[in-house]
């Protein structure tokens, strides 16, 4: 048996979309079940998403803090952002929302994991990126608005991040994934042997 998620869709018999927001969606299908019945799944559309785990020469990860109302927390997080165009270049995105949330640029980009968040209620998927050979960013500093408004940034080594996720201090799910995903990278072939920055994303097709 090879270990390795593959794709597959069921029948649908019906679906519609009783909800449209600014930047998703809820949609909800008549899935046909391997017995023939039929149930109804609801689901959040999502256009999909990106991260970066931005490692500095001192072996700390660059951190933002901000608010999230749904779970009532501000938390420290890994700069991400919406892929907000169809069809939009993964890296370019993460190379935007590096400069838009931090102000840094990047000399070496990796991919370091792909993840769906909530498969069994969003379809959302993220590419999270390795981002090295920070530096600060020319040019004028993004102008931010809302929770950004408010945001708080870090640098933090890489082994008290570690501490803290396995502790329960911190809950953002692409910090938590890139993070152990880079001390199991370092654990096993390397971070060289990751996959090159413009690797195939079935989830998310784009064009390089």
């Amino acid at each position: 048996m090879t270990i390795k998620d593959t794709p597959e869709e069921w029948e649908i018999r019906a679906t519609e979309t009783p909800f449209v927001g600014n930047k998703t969606s809820v949609r909800t299908d008549d899935v046909v079940m391997p017995d023939g019945s039929v149930v109804r799944r609801d689901y959040q559309v999502h256009p999909g998403s990106v991260a970066v785990l931005a490692l500095d020469d001192e072996d700390r990860v660059l951190l933002i803090r901000q608010y999230r109302h749904p779970v009532r927390h501000k938390l420290w997080e890994i700069p991400a952002g919406l892929l907000d165009v169809p069809g939009e270049n993964p890296l370019h995105a993460a190379q935007r929302e590096l400069y838009e949330e931090a102000h840094v640029k990047a000399e070496d980009w990796r991919v370091l994991t792909d993840v769906y968040t909530t498969a069994g209620g969003c379809d959302e998927a993220v590419r999270i990126f390795l981002a090295r050979g920070l530096s600060e960013a020319e040019g004028e500093r993004f102008e931010v608005e809302d929770e950004e408004s408010d945001m708080e940034h870090a640098r933090v080594p890489v082994d008290e991040l570690v501490r803290r996720v396995l502790a329960g201090d911190l809950h953002n799910n692409c910090l938590v994934v890139g993070v152990l995903s880079l001390v199991a990278a370092r654990a096993g072939d390397g971070l060289d042997a990751l996959r090159p920055d413009q690797a195939p994303w079935p989830a998310r097709p784009f064009e390089s």
